[in-house]
Parts: C-alpha cells; sequence; structure tokens
C-alpha cells in the first residue's frame, strides 16, 4: 500500500509519527467510454466556454461564482496560505462512546501506521483507547479540507474514520412523518417475529457481490466467443526528410495507382509532362525546396519511400487555364494552370 498522508498524531503532549492508508478499495468492474462500431476510447477536453480553446491542466484553477454571475478565481497559492492547524496533525478532541456517534456521518475509512521511532507511544494510546471502550474524536486536514473523524483499534491497528460535518447531514423532510398511521399490534407481533427469524452475527464474508460475478461472466463469454473488438491503432507519423523525393514519390504512387488519369499539368502518364520537367530542372539548380511539379493530393508525413503509401493519389486535373481541386486524407491541393506555374500545397487542419 502506498501512504497518502504523513504527520503525527497530537494526543495532550505526546505526539506520535504516523502514516495513513486507504483502508478500502473499490472492486466494481471498470468500463471505458468507446465508440460502439470499433472500440475506439472516447475522450474529453478541458475547453474554455469563452472561447472553445483547450485549457492545459497547469492553467485551471478553482473559481467560486458569485450571485450576480461573477467569478472569483482561487489558485493553489490561495489554498496553501489557509490557517489549518491540523494540516500535518490529528489533533485529539476528547474521547466518546462509540455507539454515540451515528454512522451517517462516516465517509472513508484509513489505516494508521506508526513511524519506527513512534511505535512505542503509538501502542500505548492503542491499548489504552481499547480499554476504555470509547473512540477518540478528532480532526484531520486532508486534501486541503478540514475534517472531523474518529479514531479506533480494528485488528492491532489504529483506524481513522474521516466524518461529514454536521450541517451537511440532510433532515428527512417527508409528507408522511406528518401523518397518522396506525399500526395494529398483531403486525407488530408478526414482524418482530419475522426479525427473530432472520437474526444472526454479522459476518460479511458470508455475502458477495452477485452483479459484479455476473457481469464478469458477460464479459468472459464475449471474450471466449471473441466478440472482441481491436480499437484501430492510429500510424506513426514519420518526420519528412528529402521534400522533394517525398513529392516525387507520392505522384509516382498516384500515377501507378491511377493509370488512367491525367498529370497535373494536363500531360499523360506514359511520358514525362513537359511542365514538369522545367520546373523539376529549375528547382533542382536553385536548390530550393520547393517543388515545381504539382502535389497533387497532399503529401503524407510517412511516405518517405516509393510506392509505400496511397496517401498522394491525384485526381485528374482540369484542362489548361482552368482552375481545380484535388483532396486525398486530410490535405487539400488547389492548382491554378499556367504555362509553367506549379501549385503550392496547402494544409486544412482536421
Amino acid at each position: 500500500m502506498r501512504s497518502v498522508w504523513k504527520g503525527v498524531i497530537s494526543f495532550g503532549l505526546v505526539s506520535i509519527p504516523v502514516r495513513l492508508y486507504s483502508a478500502t478499495q473499490e472492486r466494481d468492474v471498470a468500463f471505458h467510454q468507446v465508440r460502439r462500431s470499433d472500440g475506439s476510447r472516447v475522450r474529453y477536453r478541458r475547453v474554455a466556454e469563452a472561447d472553445g480553446d483547450e485549457v492545459n491542466y497547469a492553467d485551471v484553477a478553482k473559481g467560486f461564482e458569485l450571485p450576480d454571475g461573477q467569478t472569483v478565481v482561487l489558485t493553489d497559492e490561495d489554498f496553501a496560505n489557509l490557517p489549518l492547524s491540523t494540516s500535518r496533525a490529528i489533533d485529539v478532541l476528547e474521547f466518546v462512546p462509540l455507539e454515540q456517534v451515528d454512522p451517517i456521518y462516516f465517509a472513508k475509512s484509513y489505516y494508521v501506521e506508526p513511524d519506527r521511532t513512534g511505535a512505542k507511544p503509538y501502542v500505548l494510546l492503542r491499548d489504552a483507547l481499547a480499554e476504555s471502550g470509547r473512540v477518540a474524536l478528532v480532526k484531520i486536514a486532508l486534501r486541503q479540507r478540514e475534517q472531523l473523524a474518529t479514531l479506533r483499534v480494528r485488528d492491532g491497528v489504529f483506524v481513522l474514520e474521516t466524518m461529514i460535518w454536521p450541517d451537511e447531514v440532510r433532515e428527512p423532510d417527508f409528507p408522511f412523518l406528518d401523518e397518522h398511521v396506525e399500526v395494529r399490534p398483531q403486525e407488530l407481533a408478526m414482524a418482530a417475529s419475522l426479525i427473530d427469524t432472520l437474526a444472526a452475527d454479522f459476518d460479511p464474508g458470508r455475502f458477495s457481490d452477485e452483479y459484479r460475478t455476473a457481469l464478469q461472466s458477460v464479459i468472459d463469454a464475449k471474450i471466449a466467443g471473441r466478440a472482441v473488438v481491436s480499437p484501430p491503432v492510429s500510424p506513426q507519423k514519420e518526420p519528412v526528410g528529402d521534400l522533394m523525393a517525398a513529392l516525387r514519390a507520392s505522384i509516382a504512387a498516384a500515377r501507378r495507382d491511377h493509370p488512367d488519369s491525367a498529370g497535373a499539368d494536363g500531360a499523360g502518364v506514359d511520358g514525362p509532362p513537359a511542365g514538369k520537367a522545367v520546373a523539376d530542372k529549375a528547382a533542382s539548380e536553385a536548390g530550393s525546396t520547393k517543388a515545381g511539379a504539382t502535389k497533387a493530393g497532399g503529401v503524407k508525413a510517412g511516405a518517405t519511400k516509393a510506392g509505400a503509401t496511397k496517401a498522394g493519389a491525384t485526381k485528374a486535373a482540369p484542362p489548361k487555364g482552368a482552375t481545380g481541386t484535388a483532396t486525398a486524407g486530410k490535405s487539400t491541393v488547389t492548382s491554378k494552370a499556367a504555362s509553367t506555374r506549379s501549385a503550392t500545397p496547402t494544409r486544412r487542419s482536421a
């Protein structure tokens, strides 16, 4: 187990260094939200309501909304400066009978482990508390919130039960409480007899979560029947090395996959178009990466080997002198024909 808090039990003038550990854990079957068709995970983004921009976690703060709609923003520094005397201490307030503490106040349970130097005072307080038949009522600050708690003994260790505050318990305001409901003595006797029949000592080990067992059986049956969906894996994008080589490879792959289409300058696929050859030569001599060839269908980051992808697929260009648009994947290329003028790739965000 990993400790969630470290501090001391302050008992009079005695300080006992201790650590807290979560004493319970949820056993529910965990699910993810996925797309029904292929099992792809559904993710959520933190988006600012004002402009729709995504907000980094480091820029998220807590806000308190005023009645007029304005918001007071509180930062981590504001919380750090709060005067919590119990920030690193479990302060013992008094010792009370356990039967006087209504279970409705209990929230979460923690095991309390002593540090090596605090073992003796820990055992001393543990044994004295066990003999008293009472529990210690304490205060502790967990996760920037001060809470009431009880400290009791279970299986030789202290268990700290955090509690909610009295003003957090709702009043049971139900209409039937104001009505006069008559219960006959015979009915009351029968109910008491039923309670006696079902009376037993408390043993939670005799019970189990049948719903969770049934749900796990459904999951196991799905696996056995191979009704399992493998979410699609997003392709890894590699950086483009030689842009000219990637352009040429994309055009070559497009012509091979679409032999009936024309080149970007209107020429066929059987011979190199004159316009392309002139532009390539000019770009090579100038050492420029802005190719004179038309990039039809865009360039994918991973298309560095000739024939490795179909991402550069091109549709037939319009006749010379006209304007056309070719689209492949998420890239858009707009070409405006001229005598030796080439198109400029334009990338559009998804």
